[in-house]
């Protein structure tokens, strides 16, 4: 098995920040501008101003055993192994991040040292789209242009509609509400995407809004009690929308009491939830006149979503049995 998620900083600083962006913002998949035009607007400009006020974002969510996104997602590869060993699964399972450490290269080195023959590829991304689950394999893809012999392959490309993916964040929400009561709208934001990205047929858009209602429907929620944004634009290009500032900053003009945010793309929790939804989101909604906002943590490590995962993995495991001794 090998894990996949985004990528962090391997620490809150400046000098770490701008390795990760730039090797994050190098990706054609995640920029699709011609290199000769976007590598100058890269290294001129955003690598020299952006980093330092990233990395104090980051200093501000840093958890004492390191970056949030790093150690949630440590702790699934962990506890899936344990899951999956329970149910008589005894798989490898590896970590990779997409940029940063430790690479998909690297943890595919690992299992092909540990003997393993077949290997599922899990990008951590419920929702498909080509500027992330698709970058996963082309990573993959290039390790196995450097490797003679090559494992047999299988990619898990989309769960956003995987009904112990969707039981999981019903649960996460419904013991929220348990301890903290239920608030006026229940906003779920994932990552926002260009528009171009969709108008040239990336499925992502579509897949979240799929999941948005399938979550809304498992807690039983009527259309005037939630909403869907995206959030995390950047550049001057047209995003899909409703933002997700401007959907608080809009229900705060209403005098809202409370919202709360769940961000369902995002299956640990990472500086694009706990800054940018916990502390950048709540200002904007305060100060736009509104009351409270809550936000609802990411799956992490609830067993609730180690067992959807667990269950995932074993379908995508039927028919590959332990090679004969």
């Amino acid at each position: 098995m090998l894990l996949c998620n985004l990528g962090t900083p391997d620490a809150a600083t400046p000098a770490a920040v701008r390795r990760y962006l730039a090797e994050f913002l190098s990706d054609r998949r995640v920029v699709e501008i011609a290199p000769a035009l976007w590598q100058p607007i890269l290294h001129g400009v955003i690598l020299r101003r952006r980093p330092a006020a990233s990395a104090k974002k980051y200093q501000s969510i840093w958890l004492p055993e390191g970056s949030p996104l790093m150690v949630y997602s440590g702790k699934q590869a962990v506890l899936l192994r344990g899951y999956l060993g329970e149910r008589g699964c005894d798989a490898s399972v590896r970590l990779a991040m997409r940029y940063g450490q430790p690479s998909v290269a690297s943890a595919l080195d690992a299992l092909k040292a540990e003997g393993c023959t077949r290997v599922l590829v899990l990008p951590l991304y419920p929702q498909y789209s080509g500027t992330t689950t698709a970058s996963v394999i082309d990573a993959v893809a290039d390790w196995t242009r450097a490797t003679r012999h090559v494992p047999e392959l299988r990619f898990v490309n989309r769960f956003h509609d995987d009904a112990g993916y969707i039981r999981a964040l019903a649960k996460r929400v419904q013991e929220h509400w348990m301890a903290q009561g239920r608030p006026d709208t229940l906003l779920m934001s994932f990552h926002g995407v260009p528009q171009r990205t969709v108008d040239r047929g990336d499925p992502y858009v579509a897949q979240c809004r799929e999941t948005a209602h399938l979550l809304a429907a498992q807690l039983g929620l009527d259309k005037d009690q939630w909403q869907l944004s995206f959030q995390s634009r950047f550049g001057r290009a047209q995003w899909v929308g409703p933002a997700t500032q401007a959907t608080l900053e809009q229900l705060g003009r209403a005098g809202t009491r409370r919202v709360d945010v769940i961000c369902p793309g995002f299956v640990s929790d990472c500086l694009e939830t706990l800054e940018e939804i916990a502390i950048e989101g709540r200002a904007a909604f305060t100060a736009a006149g509104g009351g409270e906002l809550q936000y609802v943590p990411c799956l992490n490590d609830h067993p609730a979503w180690i067992t959807a995962l667990a269950a995932l993995v074993q379908r995508h495991l039927q028919g590959w049995q332990p090679p004969p001794r």
